[in-house]
């Protein structure tokens, strides 16, 4: 039963943080261009010199 005691509030813990880090990504504007990140590796782009 104490195992419970310190378990509940470390997943808790875990998961406020990765809410916390979710939300700060959505904040920073990692989603706001998925495909365009996908399209961009497929693009085979040669420097002019």
């Amino acid at each position: 039963m104490t195992g419970l005691a310190f378990l509940i509030p470390i997943a808790l813990g875990m998961g406020a943080l990765g809410l916390a880090t979710f939300f700060w990504a959505m904040k920073s504007g990692q989603y706001e261009d998925m495909d365009g990140a996908a399209n961009r590796i497929l693009i085979d782009e040669e420097e002019k010199d």
